[in-house]
């Protein structure tokens, strides 16, 4: 399905400029295109978009009046890649940096009209997708769900764990997911990238502290 005629994209919410968005056939909309480390919030039947190994992509959305958005985050490596030692570092960096991915993108849906009360949560990713690697998808998996619980809000569905990379689509407005389990030939570029991300983020500050509204 190509672009309608004389049908221009969505116009982005301030300081979502920055994002690639374009009219993808196979989507049959405007879809922005998440990297690691990116959010994206919009008030327009459009799609957003990205492809996960590892990390975690929670898509969020106020249901009833279609405002969301999606992340694509990863928790930086820890000192100890034991899981309950991980857990019990509540402030560790790994942690500050999980809530800031959240945060920000919970508080844009609502800054931009969304109610807390009436945010869904779909949650996507979290694979191990290399068998030598260690198993940083359960880490993000455990933050993400730890860090719903604190905050009461609700995980309507998931597709998360297991050994495959994801491609997953999401449509905030109907609040609409597509998801692709990846062939293995995708691991190793999926992979690449993501240890890449975590180099760039292993010694990157956290911003200042963000106050959930």
């Amino acid at each position: 399905m190509a672009a309608p005629t004389n049908f221009r994209p969505p116009l982005a919410l301030p300081g979502f400029e920055h994002v690639r968005r374009a009219w993808h056939d196979a989507h049959e909309a405007y879809a922005a295109r998440l990297l690691p480390g990116e959010y994206y919030v919009t008030k327009c039947d459009e799609a957003v978009y990205t492809t996960l190994g590892s990390c975690i992509s929670a898509c969020i959305r106020d249901r009833v009046s279609g405002i969301g958005g999606m992340n694509h985050f990863m928790l930086p490596a820890s000192a100890s890649a034991d899981r309950d030692s991980w857990r019990a570092t509540s402030l560790s960096a790994a942690t500050r940096y999980g809530n800031f991915a959240m945060e920000h993108l919970i508080n844009d849906i609502l800054k931009n009209g969304g109610l807390k009360q009436n945010l869904e949560v779909k949650l996507f990713g979290g694979g191990r997708i290399m068998a030598n690697m260690t198993d940083v998808g359960m880490r993000n998996i455990t933050f993400v769900h730890d860090y719903l619980q604190t905050e009461g809000l609700k995980v309507v569905s998931e597709d998360i764990g297991d050994i495959y990379p994801r491609l997953v689509v999401y449509y905030p407005v109907s609040g609409k997911v597509r998801v692709k389990r990846l062939r293995s030939l995708h691991t190793n570029t999926i992979a690449a990238q993501e240890v890449q991300y975590l180099e760039s983020i292993k010694e990157k500050p956290v911003s200042g502290d963000v106050e959930l509204f």
